[in-house]
């Protein structure tokens, strides 16, 4: 027998068979003992708003779960654009994630077809982080005290109320919007830049009501700052559990939309990474610790599936869509 293993071969072809299963066989061990770097954690937003609070509250024990570091960095601009686009280019191995919310996974897309991503494509779901109502708030002298008042008032063309959101194409703006689809309102909408200054100025007076998410005006509420009217949900909140529920107002019904926060990877991320990842996840979500954290910050923890998070936005794309065709929704 041939000594040389690869006999009818010359040389150089053998030698290129030897290196391409050296390399094959690093990349299957690479695989294997996945992750062995640290993660960066992708944040669209800037520092301090819900979604960093919600990244640094599940990162570390992610972190602790993975045997990693995982270093959240926030790369805001455009509404969530940027972080988005940064997410959905990143290298697909893995070691970017991107803590994503309605507003630029879905909603910017439908606002500027335009634009170069697709959430729904162009990322793929590692676990469902949680959900969060939004509340709809007034300034305190309005003369409102319900939904069903505030309906009726704004009807009357002798009052021209404005609502403000934390900006353009928001969660926030596409649910004031709902609002006034099915109350057959024509309350105007002021974008701000974030949910403080808005609340703020509802607090002053210098605008009659906000929309925001409990997370930003929990505080204001409670402290007797601003008038809320409700959740804009059927259903009340179990994190508020003493605000009434909108859509349980007559007419109201179909007000049913809230935020909500996901754990994804670019879209051609191997099934055995984000497996991995997957599991680590839900296994932090499920930690009463992480769950009483984000419950403070008017977040419910939910650890259902990366299945299940996409199945959700399937239908929550469907609903945004119909809001922002009826509203005429554009880009700024």
């Amino acid at each position: 027998m041939d000594a040389w293993p690869f006999a009818g071969m010359n040389r150089r072809c053998a030698a290129r068979w030897l290196a391409l299963g050296t390399f094959v066989g690093a990349v299957g061990s690479a695989w294997a003992v996945y992750p062995e770097r640290p993660l960066t954690l992708i944040v669209p937003f800037a520092p301090g708003g819900s979604s960093d609070i919600i990244a640094r509250t599940i990162a570390p024990e992610l972190s602790a779960r993975l045997g990693q570091p995982i270093v959240v960095e926030n790369y805001a601009g455009a509404g969530g654009v940027l972080g988005m686009t940064r997410a959905v280019r990143a290298t697909a191995d893995g070691y970017s994630l991107l803590l994503g919310s309605g507003s630029e996974v879905l909603i910017n897309k439908l606002i500027n077809p335009a634009l170069q991503f697709d959430g729904l494509r162009d990322l793929r779901p590692v676990a469902f982080v949680g959900t969060g109502p939004m509340v709809l708030v007034g300034k305190k002298a309005l003369p409102p005290n319900t939904a069903s008042e505030l309906a009726a008032y704004a009807k009357d063309p002798k009052h021209l109320l404005n609502y403000a959101s934390a900006g353009n194409g928001t969660p926030m703006h596409v649910a004031g919007e709902l609002f006034n689809l099915k109350a057959q309102t024509r309350i105007s909408h002021v974008p701000y830049r974030g949910a403080s200054p808005a609340l703020v100025d509802v607090m002053g007076g210098q605008i009659e009501l906000g929309i925001a998410t409990l997370t930003a005006a929990q505080s204001f509420i409670k402290a007797g700052k601003i008038k809320a009217y409700g959740v804009l949900s059927r259903e009340k909140s179990p994190l508020a559990p003493d605000l009434a529920a909108i859509g349980q107002t007559p007419g109201l019904e179909a007000v049913d939309l809230g935020v909500w926060f996901g754990l994804f990877a670019p879209a051609k991320t191997p099934n055995d990474v984000t497996a991995r990842l997957e599991t680590a996840a839900r296994a932090v979500l499920a930690n009463p610790e992480i769950v009483r954290k984000l419950a403070e910050q008017g977040v419910a923890a939910s650890g259902a599936s990366a299945g299940e998070l996409k199945a959700f936005m399937a239908q929550e794309v469907e609903k945004y869509r119909a809001v922002v065709k009826a509203a005429d929704i554009k880009p700024q």
